[in-house]
C-alpha cells in the first residue's frame, strides 16, 4: 500500500518498483494498492490508460497487479496533501478487503493516514503488518509543527501505536533504527534506499574551464529542504554561479518569488524524467542535496536523492547532517558546508576556482557498491518478509 506508484516518478515509486520486480523474479504474487496517478500536481495530468481508474486492475512492468482507489483532486500545499491522502487511505481500506487475501501488509510511510489504513487492512485480513518507515516519524511531524495541541498528541500516538503493533518496521536509517529501539521497539531492521546503477550512467566529468559554476537542484521543493538558503547564496555568487532548480513542491511559487526579488540568477525547471534527468545532470558542476537543520528528525535522514548523485558521478554540495553527512564524507563525493549563505556561497567560490575537485570520479559509485547494492537489500528484505509467513515460506 503506497500513496504513489508508477507511472509517477517519486521516491516511494523507485523503491517499490525496485523491490517488487525482485520479488516478481521470486515467483511471489504482489499486489499494489494505490491512487490514480496525480502526482505532483495534484490532478491528473496523464492519459487514463497511464494513469488508471479507481477500482480498476492494471498489470505493472513486473507482473504485479496494481489496484488505483481515487484521489482527491488538491492545490500543491501542506493542507491539500494531506486532505488528499485521508481520502485516498479511506477508498485503500475498501480496496484492502476486496484484493487476493495477503500473506503480508507492507504499508510504506510517510503518508499517515495510508500508514492507519495498512493496520486497519492487516486487522480486516489478518496478515501480519510491515511499516516501511522511509522518513523519520512522528518525529518529523513534531519538528515541522503539521499538528498542535491536542491533535499532536494524538497523531503521535496513533504512528507509535501502529509502529508497536507492526509485526516488523522497516527503516530506510540505522540512526532512525537505533531511536526507535530507545523507545522501546524491538521489531526493527534497516533496509536502506539503493539504485540500479546499471540504469545510471557514470558521467563524464564537468569541463575543466567554464565562465560560470552550474550549480543543480533537482528534487522536492518542500520545506524539509529549505532551499531558500540556495537562493541567498546565489544572491550572494550571482558573479560566478548559475543556479538550476527543476521539480515541484509547496514552497515553490515561494522560491520563485525570492529569486526574482533579489535578481538571481536561478532558472526553474518543471520536474523532468528519463532522458532529460541525465542531460540535467550532464551539464551540471556540482549538486545540491539539503536537508533544513532546525528539524532534529533530520539526523536519521538520507535525502533519496543522494544516491542518484552519486551513482552518476556528480560533485555533491550537501547542506545536511547526522547520518546524511556520513554518506557524503565516507564516499568523497563532495563537500558538506554549514546552513548559512555565505558559507554555501565561498564553498561555491572555491570550487569555481579549482575545478579539478569536481572531478569525484567513481568514488560515489564505489560507495553504493558496497553499501546500497540493490540487489543485496531486495534480497535482505525478502528474508525479513520470508520469516513473518508459517513456517518461514514463500510469501
Amino acid at each position: 500500500m503506497t500513496h504513489s506508484y508508477a507511472p509517477e516518478h517519486t521516491p516511494p515509486q523507485r523503491r517499490w518498483t525496485q523491490f517488487i520486480r525482485y520479488f516478481s523474479s521470486l515467483g511471489w504474487d504482489v499486489d499494489v494498492i494505490t491512487p490514480v496517478a496525480h502526482e505532483p500536481h495534484g490532478r491528473r495530468t496523464l492519459d487514463r490508460r497511464l494513469a488508471g481508474r479507481a477500482f480498476r486492475r492494471d498489470i505493472g512492468s513486473s507482473g504485479e497487479q496494481i489496484l488505483r482507489v481515487p484521489y482527491l483532486r488538491h492545490p500543491v500545499t501542506r493542507w491539500g496533501r494531506l486532505a488528499d491522502h485521508c481520502f485516498s487511505a479511506a477508498a485503500s481500506v475498501v480496496a484492502g478487503t476486496i484484493s487476493r487475501r495477503p500473506d503480508v501488509v507492507v504499508v510504506t510511510v510517510p503518508s499517515l493516514p495510508l500508514l492507519a489504513a495498512g493496520y486497519l487492512v492487516s486487522r480486516l485480513r489478518r496478515a501480519p503488518l510491515v511499516v516501511d518507515m522511509r522518513d523519520a516519524w512522528p518525529d518529523i511531524a513534531r519538528d515541522a509543527r503539521i499538528v498542535r495541541g491536542a491533535g499532536r498528541g494524538l497523531t503521535e500516538r496513533v504512528v507509535s501505536g501502529c509502529q508497536a503493533r507492526a509485526a516488523l518496521v522497516v527503516t530506510v536509517t540505522y540512526g532512525f533504527a537505533e531511536i526507535l529501539r530507545n523507545r522501546g521497539l524491538r521489531n526493527v531492521e534497516t533496509v536502506t534506499n539503493g539504485i540500479d546503477t546499471t540504469v545510471r550512467r557514470l558521467l563524464p566529468p564537468p569541463p575543466a574551464d567554464r565562465e560560470h559554476l552550474n550549480v543543480l537542484y533537482l528534487g522536492n521543493h518542500g520545506e524539509s529542504q529549505r532551499l531558500e538558503l540556495m537562493i541567498h547564496a546565489a544572491a550572494l555568487a550571482r558573479d560566478y554561479v548559475q543556479l538550476t532548480m527543476v521539480g515541484h513542491g509547496v514552497e515553490r511559487r515561494h522560491l520563485i518569488s525570492l529569486a526574482q526579488r533579489l535578481e538571481v540568477p536561478v532558472t526553474f525547471h518543471e520536474p523532468v524524467q528519463g532522458p532529460e534527468v541525465s542531460e540535467f545532470y550532464l551539464d551540471a558542476d556540482t549538486c545540491v542535496v539539503s536537508l533544513r537543520e532546525d528539524w532534529k528528525s533530520f539526523d536519521a535522514t538520507i535525502p533519496s536523492k543522494t544516491y542518484e548523485v552519486l551513482a552518476v558521478g556528480r560533485h555533491v554540495t550537501a547542506v545536511v547532517r547526522g547520518e546524511a553527512r556520513r554518506v557524503i564524507e565516507e564516499s568523497g563525493a563532495g563537500d558538506v558546508v554549514d546552513p548559512d549563505p555565505e558559507a554555501i556561497a565561498a564553498l561555491w567560490k572555491e570550487l569555481h576556482a579549482d575545478r579539478t575537485r569536481l572531478a569525484t570520479g567513481a568514488s560515489g559509485r564505489d560507495w553504493l557498491h558496497s553499501h546500497a547494492d540493490l540487489d543485496g537489500l531486495s534480497q535482505t528484505y525478502a528474508h525479513l518478509l520470508r520469516a513473518l509467513t508459517p513456517h518461514g515460506g514463500a510469501a
